[in-house]
């Protein structure tokens, strides 16, 4: 727990850190406007000047820098005040679901995740088994595998979009959740590969003196063996389905969803409904990401494995 409090201590000072550079130009010019005395005086000037110089000239006006209403970098505790207010304040008023509130685009988010991460997974089950036991599927299959993961998501989110409105496919849910599996099946592929690959030949040899069948070995033993591999590549495809998610919802045009808020929150200057955004999309993929180890733990230990 230190180390993990350590790390977001000194993340938290860095960015602090962070903030009056990044706003001082802004700070300045408010305060120009404001009639307070900043050096340099012409704007443009200060444009040219470095952030360090402008800090080291105007030192009254750091604090400024810090309670911008629309900063460049906000600070910590205002991208906090931004989540909690359009979170917990809306859901005590009874409000959780309105269309304001990130707990409502959080959850439409989440449905296309849960498709995506669903048809990803079995997916990457099905041609990870064909790999295992198909010489002809593992030396096709899966460079073609590696190969797609070399394209841009942000590239072929559009044109996943535009194919599913060809084929009559309404709604942009589904269009998500093909974006999302797109980015989920290929570390379950690699992970559960792994593991069923993993048992030893003498564990293998062993089944085969007791003229075990193809399907008892995988029952019995491969996916038993899996099982762990399983799990930690699930959680990575459950953060990459969540960021599929969020990428395809920015090309559509969509108006809900964590992608959509920060879309709209850049398109109207918004920085804290970005970041607010953000910083829920990160806590959601903590929860879901959090879940499957709760999951898995109870899984390892009914089958007499103590991670």
């Amino acid at each position: 727990m230190f180390p993990i409090l350590a790390v977001l201590v000194a993340l938290a000072a860095a960015w602090y850190a962070a903030v009056a550079p990044m706003n001082i130009r802004t700070a300045l010019d408010q305060a120009k406007r404001a009639g307070a005395v900043v050096t340099p005086e012409g704007a443009r000037v200060r444009h040219e000047v470095s952030v360090w110089r402008l800090l080291a000239a105007n030192s009254e006006h750091i604090p400024a820098a810090y309670s911008l209403d629309r900063p460049r970098l906000p600070t910590p505790g205002q991208v906090a005040g931004e989540l909690w207010k359009t979170t917990g304040e809306m859901a005590l008023r009874g409000r959780a679901f309105s269309k304001r509130s990130l707990l409502y685009h959080g959850w439409i988010t989440l449905q296309a995740t849960l498709w995506g991460f669903a048809l990803g997974t079995t997916l990457g089950i099905l041609g990870a088994i064909a790999i295992v036991y198909s010489r002809v599927a593992d030396m096709s299959l899966m460079p073609w595998a590696i190969i797609s993961q070399t394209i841009p998501i942000v590239a072929l989110a559009p044109m996943i979009i535009v194919l599913s409105s060809q084929v009559g496919v309404e709604g942009r849910g589904v269009p998500k959740a093909i974006i999302s599996a797109y980015l989920c099946y290929f570390p379950v592929l690699v992970g559960m590969v792994k593991g069923l690959r993993s048992p030893a030949p003498s564990q293998l040899d062993l089944l085969k003196t007791y003229n075990a069948s193809a399907r008892q070995s995988f029952f019995k033993l491969r996916l038993p063996a899996s099982v762990p591999y399983l799990f930690a590549s699930l959680k990575v495809g459950i953060a990459a389905a969540l960021v599929g998610t969020i990428v395809g919802e920015l090309p559509t045009g969509a108006i809900s969803g964590l992608g959509a808020r920060i879309l709209i929150g850049d398109q109207f200057g918004t920085p804290l409904a970005i970041w607010a955004a953000l910083f829920a999309a990160a806590l959601l993929a903590g929860a879901l990401v959090t879940l499957l180890d709760v999951i898995q733990r109870i899984t390892l230990r009914r089958m007499g494995v103590h991670p």
